[in-house]
């Protein structure tokens, strides 16, 4: 769209809280994915693939807390 500017910042707080909730998502996903691996649990390629999902919203997180955050 012509004429059409788009703004989106991001506090340095903020930007150190959205990359700790994508470093949490990571820990967060480690365990479940070996928690995955456990003979005793059920349901392992959903638990792989919830803990895949996991990873990759920690990571998206963690892109816009360094490019528009200001982390790191």
């Amino acid at each position: 769209m012509p004429g059409v500017n788009l703004v989106f910042a991001i506090s340095r707080h903020g930007g150190a809280r959205l990359a700790e909730i994508g470093f949490l998502l990571f820990v967060i996903a480690g365990l479940w994915l070996s928690a995955a691996q456990l003979p005793i649990f059920r349901l392992s390629r959903l638990r792989t693939f919830i803990a895949g999902l996991l990873i990759a919203v920690g990571g998206a997180l963690l892109i816009v807390a360094v490019h528009w955050g200001h982390f790191g």
